[in-house]
């Protein structure tokens, strides 16, 4: 009976354990590269605006511990400061001096930075104010680009180039508006999807790409990631050729909603697409974010990586719900000295250091019993030597995790995250492979953040063996960071018609 009983205990572990492995299969399909990741240096938590540049040097930079590479910063329509006419070069000197020093200081560390406008300048627009105008008098009047001034929007842009090109920052994109469909009482302006593919389509080309070569239009950022704007945007020739990034917020709308929506046109037509602003848990009034919350914000990073996101772009960079502390002991122990790298900020950092410039590869999980496994799961290529597996598990349950590649690999290393204190935060440990395989077990403990690194054996050559998930891609061009260059110079990336990648020298 002993032996029987010892027997049954038995099985039913192997049955346990068998039912808590989860396995994770890799393949072939590429989907897209990924451009980076990012905050944004605007007024409010940022202050002393223009000033402080400690955010910035804590976060941005591949030899910096979060490595992001993104930054926005307002296109203000206020005037205010000590620019001066002589600066511009034009009659209207606008705030535009605060976001200076962060942005050269980002542009020093190799990163990207881009414009957004909360509102035109106010005699442009239908209230006469930069004020979205929705205030409690009988009289509020919703602020809209007048359409006899929609011919004065785009030299306004350049206008913040010239001026951010003299203080020695070569912006590297604008947007139209932050927020087109939110009618507010702070900075704002209001435009229907027909209005924005009208000024796009008449007057983009207004916008001076030659003075200032690089330069990319990013779409008006939605709310919440409407498709109805940016689709038709990509469905007019004469509009699509000017758009070069699709973009939107993620308020009240989840990833794998509109913004896989409209990410799926996008990519159709080559654009990129940026979630450009939210804020996850900044309802917290009184208290850092909990382990469970941050596991939460990382499954939103995954789910935008899922949905076709080639940049993510987070709110305040620094808050006691972001990245950088504020310095305010009510908020919690982590917070009280200022401008310390916040949990979050690790978090984002597993993202920010092994995804961007990377492509995204297929990736299917199943539960060894044949159930839905209830974590979440990406996979990323780096050229033809670095393969990246990613995987949440926000539950109690620890896992074992199989994952099959479609290449052979010889080393890897795990990136561990499992709590909010520094002893619990991406912890590195190496993966054990004895030879080249492509198949490999690891553990994967329970409410936990991973990233596992594999070294491609160096005879596998997968970027010319991937097959494309949409072979009439047209060709392009991509830096060493992942980013669609218009015009290749140099050592880069090639994207060939076949949706094959291969490391090229073009001379000029």
């Amino acid at each position: 009976m002993k032996q029987i009983l010892t027997l049954i205990f038995a099985l039913a572990a192997a049955t346990a354990a068998e039912a808590k492995t989860v396995t994770v299969t890799v393949n072939r399909n590429r989907y897209q590269t990924v451009t980076g990741f990012g905050a944004a240096c605007c007024d409010g938590a940022m202050c002393p605006f223009g000033t402080d540049t400690q955010p910035v040097r804590l976060l941005y930079g591949p030899t910096s511990k979060i490595g992001l590479n993104i930054m926005r910063m307002e296109i203000s329509p206020n005037f205010k400061g000590d620019i001066t006419a002589a600066d511009i070069g034009w009659d209207t000197p606008y705030d535009w001096q605060g976001s200076v020093p962060s942005a050269k200081l980002v542009k020093q560390r190799g990163g990207i930075v881009f414009g957004t406008p909360w509102s035109p300048p106010g005699d442009y627009k239908t209230n006469g104010s930069a004020s979205g105008g929705n205030t409690e008098k009988d009289d509020a009047q919703r602020g809209e680009l007048r359409e006899d001034c929609y011919e004065k929007f785009f030299p306004w842009l350049n206008t913040f180039l010239k001026y951010m090109k003299s203080k020695g920052v070569a912006v590297d994109a604008v947007s139209i508006q932050n927020e087109p469909d939110w009618w507010v009482n702070y900075s704002g302006c209001l435009y229907s999807p027909q209005q924005q593919l009208k000024l796009v389509k008449n007057y983009a080309h207004m916008l001076d790409r030659e003075k200032y070569p690089g330069v990319r239009l990013i779409s008006a950022e939605p709310l919440g990631f409407r498709p109805d704007y940016s689709d038709p945007l990509l469905k007019d020739p004469t509009a699509r050729e000017q758009i070069d990034i699709i973009a939107g917020h993620l308020y009240g709308h989840p990833p794998l909603g509109n913004m896989k929506s409209a990410a799926t046109l996008a990519a159709k037509y080559g654009k990129e697409v940026w979630m450009t602003e939210h804020s996850v848990t900044d309802y917290l009034k009184d208290r850092l974010p909990s382990w469970h919350e941050q596991l939460l914000f990382a499954e939103e990073l995954n789910e935008c990586m899922l949905a076709g996101c080639t940049g993510y772009i987070y709110w305040y960079m620094r808050a006691h719900w972001a990245f950088v502390s504020t310095g305010e002991a009510k908020y919690g122990a982590e917070n009280k000295t200022k401008n310390k790298l916040l949990p979050r900020a690790f978090v984002m950092s597993h993202f920010s250091k092994h995804v961007t410039g990377s492509t995204r590869m297929g990736c299917t999980p199943t539960m060894t019993s044949g159930q839905e496994a209830p974590t979440e799961y990406s996979a990323y290529m780096h050229g033809d030597s670095v393969l990246v597996v990613m995987a949440i598990d926000t539950t109690a349950t620890p896992y074992d995790l199989r994952i099959k590649l479609p290449v052979k690999v010889t080393a890897g290393t795990h990136v561990l995250s499992t709590g909010n204190e520094t002893d619990k935060l991406c912890q590195e440990s190496p993966i054990e492979i004895s030879e080249a395989t492509n198949e490999v077990m690891v553990s994967m403990p329970g409410r936990s953040l991973n990233t596992y690194i594999f070294t491609i054996e160096r005879e596998n050559t997968p970027v010319q063996e991937v097959a494309a998930q949409d072979p009439a891609a047209p060709k392009a061009y991509f830096d060493l960071n992942g980013r669609r260059m218009k015009k290749p110079f140099g050592v880069c990336i090639e994207q060939r018609a076949d949706g094959s990648f291969r490391k090229v020298f073009i001379g000029k």
